[in-house]
């Protein structure tokens, strides 16, 4: 194994990073796609082992020079300008061609042709534009490697396209019967004219699992009902209960209700709620207001909670008969999780739709600099794209160690809606 010494020179100390590098004997145990496979990762040290990897060849096809080790017939035939691919960089390299003076014809290297083959280039590509990187700006953000060809603005259009179009289907087809669910959180997005509306699962380990995307212009409900019978055609369970984190916004309670029926247990967004409220008041009186309701909403029983809404609703008679009805509407929504009777731990990740607003931001960070959105197609591959992009470094959800309990006391309100349903037909 080679120590290969780097100088760094961000601060006036120059100090001295050891890389280790595998040494040719180590790589020649390996076969030829898993040498190809590391060295792509080797920037720019790669470029040093793709040519001495290319000597070996040319070694045993045509032997040292002017020997006779190499095989009968195949000789050295000067010496030729090309390019091979480290990661999504064309660079630039002299490599020996050999002929076959028997058969006349050139013979092929066969690691040459294999960095011809640019693997990681559309998703490097894409992982660049996705961040930001203007196509147009691309030349100017290549990675260091000394001498390396850098893409047209068009070829790397093309090929984000491509690479977008993939992650789009991919989040579009994705099976979810592999998964278990607890919880569903959905809300949209603007983009230009239009709405992105998204779903995200929490499954029983706390995971956080993209689960796809709709374009709308609204939160209509009609919309939300195909998406959500999307979900279920592409296998998303729900007869053990899910617990539906959602804004004010009628269409989602609607469709909720209409697809999944009893098992679909509504939380609405205490911090929607409490900005629809005190929209309503004086401005003098809105600051006082929202901290008497976030007040309420740390409580930690339903009966505390509950109590205090009462009132706050009785000095809101007094005030604003509007803002009455804003907090009488969904009320007890807003208290689902604590009627649930959940740890205080899960009240941070289920009592709003905080949840999905935190991945909305990272989305914004890798589309902010569109400026001018073509079509839908551009649209949904852009959200997807970051949707799948962003999922590995999405944290568990609070309160995750607690899933079990919100699955038992989910079935439990199943139990008695149910009962509820069964006394109404009785009677």
């Amino acid at each position: 194994m080679k120590r290969i010494l780097q100088i760094s020179s961000k601060s006036k100390v120059r100090k001295a990073k050891a890389t280790e590098v595998k040494s040719l004997k180590e790589y020649g145990v390996m076969d030829v796609d898993s040498k190809v496979a590391l060295i792509q990762e080797l920037i720019p040290l790669g470029l040093m082992h793709i040519e001495e990897l290319l000597k070996e060849e040319v070694l045993k096809l045509a032997g040292g020079r002017y020997s006779r080790d190499g095989i009968s017939g195949y000789d050295r035939w000067g010496r030729q300008r090309g390019s091979v691919y480290i990661l999504d960089q064309k660079v630039p390299i002299i490599y020996q061609r050999i002929r076959d003076t028997i058969n006349k014809r050139e013979v092929p290297l066969t690691l040459y042709e294999q960095f011809q083959e640019p693997r990681n280039l559309d998703e490097g590509l894409f992982r660049k534009v996705l961040h930001g990187l203007s196509c147009r700006n691309y030349k100017g953000c290549a990675e260091a490697v000394p001498g390396a060809f850098s893409l047209s603005a068009s070829t790397v259009s093309r090929r984000y396209i491509e690479a977008s179009r993939t992650k789009l289907k991919e989040i579009m087809k994705r099976r979810l019967d592999v998964y278990d669910f607890t919880a569903i959180i959905m809300d949209g997005k603007t983009f230009g004219e239009d709405e992105i509306i998204m779903a995200v699962g929490v499954d029983m380990k706390g995971n956080k699992v993209p689960l796809g995307i709709i374009q709308s212009s609204t939160e209509n409900h009609k919309v939300i009902r195909e998406f959500l019978n999307d979900l279920i055609d592409r296998g998303l369970k729900y007869d053990k209960g899910l617990l539906c984190v959602i804004d004010g916004a009628k269409g989602f309670k609607k469709a909720i209700q209409e697809v999944f029926g009893i098992y679909g247990i509504i939380q609405r967004c205490q911090w929607h709620k409490r900005e629809n409220v005190i929209s309503y008041l004086p401005k003098g009186m809105q600051a006082e207001y929202r901290r008497k309701l976030q007040a309420v909403y740390s409580k930690d029983t339903y009966e505390k909670a509950k109590a205090a809404l009462l009132r706050i609703k009785a000095e809101l008679n007094l005030i604003n008969e509007s803002a009455v009805k804003s907090l009488e509407e969904g009320l007890e929504e807003t208290l689902t999780i604590l009627k649930l009777g959940m740890h205080k731990e899960m009240l941070r990740s289920f009592t709003t739709t905080n949840m999905i607003e935190s991945i909305h931001a990272l989305v914004e960070q890798m589309t902010g600099k569109v400026d001018y959105w073509k079509n839908s197609n551009q649209k949904q591959r852009w959200v997807a794209s970051s949707l799948l992009h962003i999922e590995q470094r999405l944290n568990r959800v609070n309160g995750h160690r607690h899933l079990a309990e919100l699955r038992e006391a989910l079935q439990r309100e199943i139990e008695m809606k149910a009962a509820v349903g069964r006394e109404a037909v009785a009677a």
